[in-house]
C-alpha cells in the first residue's frame, strides 16, 4: 500500500480544507482565490449545515471541489472529516473567508519535506484589503521558545486556524481538533496535542495566508473563547493550573465581567466530557507553556 505520507513532486502535496456554514458568497469569493493558486490544489469543503444554497454553489464552481455535507454544524471538527478525506500528505487550512497567497503552498509543502519532525507550521496573516499584518504574527514571530535544530522557524504553542499547514499523519495521530471545545479558540489544545506526541510546532513567515473576515463583533465569541481556555486547562494543565483558572472566571462573573458568567456556564455543562479526555501534558510541553505564559503581559 502506497504511503500517503510520502511526498511527491510532480503531484499537489496540499489539500486545502474548509468549513463553511450559511456564508455561500464568502466561500464563492475564496474558491475564487484558491482557483488562482499556481499549485492548483486539490480542495475539501465541509459544510456545516448551510441552508443558503452553499452546498449547491460550491458543486457547481468551476475549481472541482469536493463537498462533503456533514448535515449539522460540527464547528472545527469539521476540519477533522476534511483532513480524513485528504490524500495528500500535507493540508493547509482555510476558512471561508481565507485563502493562501501565490506559492505559499509549495514554500510550506518545501518546509515539511525538510523538516520531517514538523506536524503544524504557522503562516504569516495578513488581514484585509489592505494586508495589515495579524498582531498574532508579533506574537509568534517572539516566541520564547527555545530553538529547536530540527525545526525551522519560531517553536510555538499557537497559531491561527485559517492559517496553519499540517502533516496529515501528525494532525490524525494527534485526535484532530477536540469534540469537547467545538469551535473558539480550540487551536492551542491541537497544538498542545501535537507537542505532547512529539511534533514540532513552528512559525514560518515565509508562508503567507491572506484573511478577510466581515467587520464588527462576533456576537458570544468571547464567551466561547474564554469557555474553552478554560476547557483546555482542564483537560491538559495541572489541577492547581485549571483550579485557579476557573476560580479567576467565576470572579470575574461574581463581577458582572461581560461575557464571564456565559463563559462559566458553558464550561461546567462541559466539564464532565473535558475530564473524562483529561491527559496532562508532559512534564517537558508543560515547562513550555509555562514559559509562554511568563512572557505574555
Amino acid at each position: 500500500m502506497k504511503d500517503i505520507d510520502a511526498p511527491e513532486r510532480h503531484a499537489s502535496r496540499v489539500t486545502v480544507a474548509m468549513i463553511t456554514r450559511d456564508r455561500r458568497d464568502s466561500v464563492l469569493r475564496t474558491l475564487d482565490r484558491l482557483a488562482d493558486l499556481p499549485e492548483r490544489p486539490p480542495v475539501v469543503v465541509v459544510d456545516n449545515g448551510s441552508s443558503d444554497a452553499t452546498v449547491a454553489a460550491v458543486r457547481d464552481h468551476p475549481l472541482g471541489v469536493r463537498v462533503l455535507a456533514a448535515g449539522r454544524n460540527t464547528g472545527a471538527l469539521g476540519r477533522n472529516l476534511a483532513v480524513r478525506h485528504a490524500a495528500t500528505p500535507y493540508v493547509a487550512f482555510s476558512d471561508d473567508d481565507s485563502w493562501w497567497a501565490p506559492g505559499a503552498l509549495d514554500t510550506a509543502a518545501d518546509v515539511l519535506d525538510a523538516h520531517p519532525r514538523l506536524g503544524l507550521l504557522a503562516a504569516r496573516t495578513l488581514v484585509g484589503p489592505d494586508a495589515a499584518e495579524d498582531p498574532l504574527n508579533s506574537v509568534l514571530g517572539h516566541s520564547p521558545l527555545p530553538p529547536d535544530p530540527d525545526l525551522p522557524g519560531r517553536p510555538v504553542l499557537g497559531f491561527l486556524a485559517c492559517a496553519a499547514v499540517v502533516r496529515r499523519r501528525a494532525f490524525l495521530e494527534a485526535g484532530g481538533y477536540h469534540r469537547v471545545l467545538f469551535f473558539g479558540g480550540e487551536e492551542t489544545l491541537l497544538a498542545y496535542d501535537l507537542a505532547a506526541r512529539g511534533w514540532g510546532v513552528s512559525y514560518v513567515p515565509s508562508v503567507t495566508a491572506h484573511h478577510h473576515p466581515d467587520p464588527g463583533e462576533r456576537p458570544g465569541r468571547s464567551a466561547v473563547q474564554r469557555r474553552n481556555a478554560l476547557l483546555t486547562a482542564w483537560l491538559r494543565r495541572p489541577v492547581t493550573v485549571a483550579l485557579g483558572r476557573t476560580a479567576r472566571l467565576a470572579a470575574a462573573a461574581a463581577r458582572g465581567e461581560r461575557d464571564a458568567a456565559a463563559a462559566l456556564r458553558g464550561a461546567i455543562a462541559r466539564l464532565p466530557a473535558a475530564l473524562r479526555d483529561r491527559e496532562p501534558l508532559p512534564a517537558r510541553i508543560e515547562h513550555a507553556v509555562r514559559l509562554l505564559e511568563r512572557a505574555t503581559p
